[in-house]
């Protein structure tokens, strides 16, 4: 388990965070120089924190209240860096080997031909970094955080640097490979929501220096619990409430319009409404939570269209697929946002 409890200021920015990870790989989501970086250096023992708590298990690795700050080679931490930092003129064994020093011989042979067949790249030992793809050196960086043995893995956007397909294919491997070789906790810094979903069981949103919510992935996408999360996960709808009437269901108005919501969303001193462009449907009947529309814009993408849509209330943005949009279109449906996928936000 990893907690961190921190706080570092500089003149025009402050890092104020804290969250726990019990397990698995955790992302911190968040717009570059949130803080994100600045947070796996602290844990890392590259940067010291004002004053709080770092902690994994039962090793404490900074605390400003018993004046403990751990050196950086004590705290057995791997740390993947977004450009690799491979070192251009060793080979991909040497590279790998370069954590082991101190090592007897015959040991750091050992792990590190146990990590090429790991990783795949048999035959590739005596090849410098410039003579390997993109792909494969990501491997190499990876094999060499993990060689050491660390009790926990920071990844500052370790594929960031990739062209779409080879992310895709490196995101599978790295995830087979973390399951099979890797028991600590995983922390992977990113930008982007996708890439945090397919990788991270838990989600730690960042803001200008804050954690805005943290939890389970599926959770913080389907209720962010504020408006700056709902932006962070990439929610295009959120409208301001004019009133909100609580019975046996949550009755919403917004510009007028009433909007059906179940009460176990209720939220406590909510302001907001919010629903992902992706849950909103048409269909053919009339009912609670349908609307008449008028589509403004229509943008197309590989497998779906985005929409900009009026209705007599508010303007959304709606993820149609493809095979869908002709009916829409033709205006043949009605706008439905389904109760379900609606959130309410402080």
């Amino acid at each position: 388990m990893l907690h961190v409890a921190i706080k570092k200021s500089f003149p025009h920015f402050t890092l104020d965070v804290a969250f726990t990870i019990e397990k698995g790989i955790a992302g911190i989501l968040g717009s570059s120089g949130c803080g994100k970086s600045l947070t796996l250096q602290c844990i890392a023992g590259l940067q010291s924190p004002d004053e709080g708590l770092i902690r994994l298990n039962e090793r404490v690795f900074f605390d400003s209240s018993q004046k403990i700050n751990m050196k950086t080679r004590y705290r057995k931490i791997g740390y993947m860096f977004q450009n690799y930092a491979l070192f251009p003129h060793l080979t991909v064994s040497q590279n790998i080997a370069f954590g082991l020093k101190g090592k007897p011989r015959e040991e750091v042979e050992q792990k590190v031909a146990t990590m090429i067949e790991k990783i795949k790249l048999n035959g590739y030992e005596h090849h410098y970094p410039a003579q390997l793809s993109g792909g494969q050196q990501q491997r190499v960086a990876l094999a060499r955080t993990l060689v050491t043995e660390p009790d926990v893995l920071l990844l500052d956007e370790p594929f960031s640097a990739l062209d779409h397909h080879t992310k895709q294919l490196l995101e599978k491997e790295f995830l087979l490979f973390i399951k099979e070789n890797f028991a600590g906790v995983v922390l992977l810094v990113t930008h982007n929501m996708e890439e945090a979903y397919r990788l991270c069981d838990q989600l730690i949103l960042y803001d200008e220096g804050k954690v805005v919510q943290v939890g389970d992935k599926q959770q913080v996408l389907n209720e962010p619990s504020n408006v700056k999360a709902a932006k962070i996960v990439g929610c295009k709808n959120v409208w301001p409430l004019d009133s909100v009437a609580i019975d046996e269901e949550i009755s919403c108005y917004v510009n007028g319009a009433k909007i059906m919501v179940p009460r176990k969303k209720e939220r406590a001193h909510p302001r907001f409404l919010g629903i992902h462009s992706h849950h909103i449907r048409f269909v053919e009947e009339q009912s609670y939570n349908t609307f008449d529309y008028e589509i403004v814009e229509c943008i197309p993408n590989m497998h779906a269209h985005d929409l900009t849509v009026q209705t007599k209330h508010f303007t959304l943005h709606v993820t149609v697929p493809t095979n869908e949009l002709h009916a829409v279109l033709s205006h043949e449906r009605k706008l439905y946002l389904p109760p379900d996928r609606l959130f309410l936000l402080s």
